[in-house]
């Protein structure tokens, strides 16, 4: 039986990681975060005092990177790297610039290529990051790209920061947002763009649950009863309130 994957992709700040856990959550599969995987090599790169354009030592960091990832009912997931718990470290400013800067170099994507194929496992697979559909799971059956202004995204990741206490400006988030969007977008290997297949949903003025659901229903289009017998839940007055806090990645 083929195991079935739906990818999320989508740039920074567009709730691609908390639409994903909640689609693998309703639907009893597993979770690929790859951005996580690129933010715990671009943070054990800092440990070990690797140059981040040093693409042989990176790539060869990847191959033997020791992390574990323990997904969680709820929340993010704990990632611990080489026994310790990096789940916070790897969510700073400055781990997700270094992991798009890593990102990019291609001996580092082909390094991580197959040990992100390998969470491919039954009863199916959720994976978001940048490209799952392009690249990592060409095959997948339903392919999402996640869209959102830079402002909405900056927003965002305001108010998270706000809530943490730590200080910043909508400005400087803006630029951040954009300059890693260009990053990510012109690199030359697996740059960031949708399948030629994939749906596009602009989440801008979308929750959470409005996301997911838009997904489940496209899933249940696709497969009909086979969403693992679940049907899409409906979205609630009290859903459509929440506010929209994706984890970037």
């Amino acid at each position: 039986m083929i195991t079935p994957v739906i990818t999320v992709d989508g740039a920074s700040g567009t709730g691609k990681g908390t639409v994903s856990q909640r689609v693998a959550q309703h639907l009893g599969w597993h979770l690929l975060d790859s951005g996580a995987l690129y933010r715990v090599l671009g943070l054990a790169a800092q440990k070990q005092h690797i140059a981040l354009d040093n693409e042989d030592a990176l790539s060869q960091l990847a191959l033997t990177l020791n992390v574990t990832f323990h997904f969680q009912l709820e929340g993010a997931a704990q990632v611990v790297l080489a026994g310790e718990d990096v789940s916070e470290a790897i969510r700073t400013e400055e781990i997700g610039n270094a992991a798009s800067i890593v990102g990019a170099l291609p001996a580092v994507r082909k390094a991580l290529l197959e040990r992100q194929r390998a969470f491919k496992e039954a009863p199916g697979l959720v994976a978001d990051g940048r490209d799952m559909g392009t690249i990592v799971f060409p095959d997948a059956p339903l392919k999402i790209f996640l869209t959102a202004s830079a402002e909405e995204r900056a927003a965002r990741r305001h108010k998270q920061l706000i809530a943490k206490g730590v200080d910043a400006t909508l400005a400087e988030l803006i630029e951040q947002l954009r300059e890693r969007d260009k990053r990510d977008t012109e690199r030359l290997v697996a740059p960031l763009k949708p399948a030629v297949d994939a749906i596009c949903i602009d989440t801008d003025h979308l929750s959470v649950e409005q996301v997911a659901e838009r997904i489940l229903n496209h899933w249940q289009e696709k497969a009909g009863e086979g969403c693992s017998g679940k049907k899409a839940f409906p979205v609630t007055e009290q859903m459509a309130m929440n506010n929209f806090a994706p984890v970037l990645a």
